[in-house]
């Protein structure tokens, strides 16, 4: 090859080069655009889960909060009733003060029913039926009708068990929101 074909094909290969060079550096441009774009997508993304973590949080606490007023605000209410029925003081205001917070109770339930972890929500299940008996019991008295065995201190004694069951339920909530200082579980079933 002579030295007019060495010069042509560096030429040819110059030009070329002059030629593909914008093409190649728009090429690796667009590469590390297109990995600095999926980059801050997976930022994006992965900063949405925190968001919506720390949101799901703040409404299962707003709910747990929630119903956890609404269960002592009914089981004291029972007992305020409890007493009242005892002592042959039943009033309408009474009555309705019970349906008050029995209402406050249904509706605190069925929200946090919707956010609650499977562990909360098993603990809510047994405070509500707790609750529940406690009232029917409660009001088969008032009638005159109670269950039998059933007394003003056999129902008192139940609703101080739902005390000690909403301590297990209230515990079982903080663990779920992560307070890791709750004190130690349930008591046992057979204490009703």
């Amino acid at each position: 090859m002579g030295s007019s074909t060495i010069a042509l094909v560096a030429a040819v290969a110059g030009v070329a080069g002059t030629l593909l060079a914008p093409v190649l550096a728009q090429r690796s441009n667009a590469k590390t655009q297109k990995a600095e774009f999926e980059r801050q997508q997976q930022a994006a993304h992965a900063q949405w889960q925190v968001e919506q973590q720390r949101e799901e949080l703040i409404t299962r606490r707003t709910c747990y909060i929630e119903a956890n007023a609404a269960n002592r605000r009914y089981r004291i209410q029972l007992m305020n009733y409890l007493w009242h029925v005892r002592r042959g003081e039943v009033t309408d205001a009474l009555r309705a003060d019970l349906e008050v917070a029995r209402q406050a109770h249904h509706s605190a339930f069925a929200e946090v029913q919707m956010v609650a972890s499977p562990d909360v929500l098993g603990e809510l299940d047994v405070m509500a039926k707790a609750l529940s008996e406690g009232y029917r019991r409660t009001k088969c008295l008032e009638e005159g009708t109670p269950d039998p065995d059933d007394s003003f201190e056999v129902i008192e004694q139940y609703l101080q068990w739902i005390w000690d069951r909403w301590k297990a339920m209230r515990n079982v909530m903080r663990a779920d929101l992560g307070v890791h200082n709750s004190p130690p579980g349930p008591p046992s079933p057979g204490a009703a």
